[in-house]
């Protein structure tokens, strides 16, 4: 008794559908992004530069004006990067814990203390006279403030490996509108008594003339709080005996997989492994390298050529920032999803880190053309180029938060992960504004390398920074 052997028409058919098998499961559907939670988490990172870079522009003429320095000029950057310091040395020591909470409670409820914390900060900024008021008003933020790494959570949380460059490649956006809209509050709405005396005619904006500033990036912080409050759905998988379940939010399906569902948070020690600690120290490294040249930038804009800066007015400074915000925005969404998807998250990263060694060695390019011919068409042409070069620097941030997110051991432990990477970003961020500013301001004071070692250190310390990032795995796959 023999078997009837296979037809040709069957053999032809049975290929066929294993290659359109193959074809299909190479070629995985985008899973669409739902749209109005991706906006709220969005205008959380559009509040968090608003409120931290408006007060960049005048934060150095603030120093002078309270008399901090004593009228020594060379002092101010060591005052000013204090200030700016502060804020992460108090978020250092509790993110990790709002972000473990996180992981317990919600994203939601951390957000929303975050905001609240956030706002009132701004506030008691504005109304600040003595250095001790506002060293306290830039603790009481960074106290409260667990924003950045729950949101990154639930970005996580609401994307996919299908969606994960689409979705990442948002906040650098958001991120940069902020930094567009802060440092143009800052520089335009200082001072609104000089600059706008009939709408501002009062005592009050004489003796509290940053407060017009401060208030207005209060006033988006609350809006923020009132999209969370009202609209934000909470993303952190409850604890259920179920196998399987799917949220809608706002009627568009968000997958959450299988063996996400029953997970519990794991322990810290768990997370000191080379699978979390590599992308959180490039990470720490990219953070170090950014909030130094951020803090550098107002003070070399701001101090007088012969000193080494270029002597522009606090409203010529938010300007200019904001232009970087406006370039970084719109060229953001234009190439960090097609460059990620064709050479790689690693790859980018690493050609993104890398343009950190020309955007200090033009610091001291530009202060010597304008030494030698002033404020000319070169030294506008020089700072373009520093403009481009940050462009391309931020692509890093989507880079790595993709393989932060893709190294959480499990869902519940995501928050954890992320405020892991978030405390090392502002135990750095901490000691940059001020390490920067102060080795400026030595630099200067000693003439050092003519009062341009500071970026020499910086150049160095980048090449340091590529070498830890070739230790990246290849690829930023989430979990399955």
């Amino acid at each position: 008794m023999s078997s009837a052997a296979p037809s040709d028409s069957d053999i032809i058919v049975n290929e066929r559908t294993a290659l359109l098998d193959a074809r299909q499961q190479s070629q995985k559907k985008v899973t669409p992004l739902p749209k109005l939670q991706i906006a709220i988490l969005m205008l959380v990172a559009l509040v968090e530069p608003i409120a931290a870079q408006s007060i960049y522009p005048y934060i150095n003429q603030l120093v002078r004006e309270l008399d901090i320095t004593g009228g020594d000029e060379r002092k101010v950057g060591y005052y000013a990067g204090l200030i700016e310091s502060l804020f992460f040395a108090t978020q250092a020591l509790t993110i990790l814990e709002w972000n473990r909470a996180s992981d317990r409670i919600g994203r939601k409820p951390v957000l929303l203390l975050g905001i609240f914390g956030l706002s009132l900060s701004m506030l008691c900024f504005g109304l600040s006279r003595t250095l001790i008021g506002l060293i306290l008003s830039r603790c009481i933020s960074g106290a409260l403030n667990g924003n950045v790494g729950v949101m990154k959570s639930m970005l996580g949380e609401l994307t996919d490996s299908t969606n994960m460059a689409q979705g990442f490649a948002l906040m650098p956006i958001a991120w940069s509108l902020g930094a567009t809209i802060g440092p143009m509050i800052g520089g335009t709405l200082q001072h609104p008594q000089q600059h706008f005396p009939n709408i501002f005619p009062g005592v009050f904006w004489s003796q509290f003339p940053y407060f017009l500033p401060s208030a207005v990036a209060a006033v988006f912080a609350v809006t923020c709080f009132l999209g969370i409050l009202f609209f934000l759905k909470e993303t952190l998988p409850r604890q259920r005996t179920q196998e399987k379940s799917i949220s809608a939010l706002d009627g568009e399906a968000l997958d959450i997989p299988d063996n996400g569902v029953g997970d519990s948070p794991v322990s810290m020690r768990s997370l000191f492994v080379p699978s979390v600690l590599i992308p959180v120290a490039n990470y720490g490294c990219a953070a170090t390298l950014e909030i130094a040249m951020f803090a550098l930038q107002p003070l070399f804009y701001s101090t007088p050529i012969e000193l080494g800066g270029l002597g522009f007015e606090p409203i010529t400074i938010g300007l200019w920032m904001g232009a970087y915000g406006i370039a970084n925005g719109i060229l953001q969404a234009i190439i960090f999803p097609p460059l990620v998807n064709k050479f790689g998250p690693k790859t980018v990263f690493q050609f993104s880190e890398g343009c950190f060694i020309l955007i200090f060695a033009l610091f001291p390019i530009t202060n010597i053309v304008a030494r030698h011919n002033g404020i000319n068409w070169l030294v506008w042409c020089l700072l373009t180029c520093s403009l481009l070069l940050g462009v391309i620097m931020d692509m890093l941030y989507g880079c790595i938060l993709m393989f932060i997110t893709a190294a959480a051991p499990n869902r519940r432990s995501l928050g954890a992960t992320n405020g892991l990477a978030q405390m090392t970003a502002s135990i750095v961020r901490a000691i940059g504004p001020a390490a920067s500013t102060s080795m400026f301001a030595y630099s200067v004071q000693h003439n050092l390398m003519s009062g341009y070692a500071v970026y020499a250190v910086f150049i160095v310390m980048t090449v340091f920074a590529l070498k830890i990032a070739t230790k990246l795995p290849a690829t930023a796959e989430k979990k399955s």
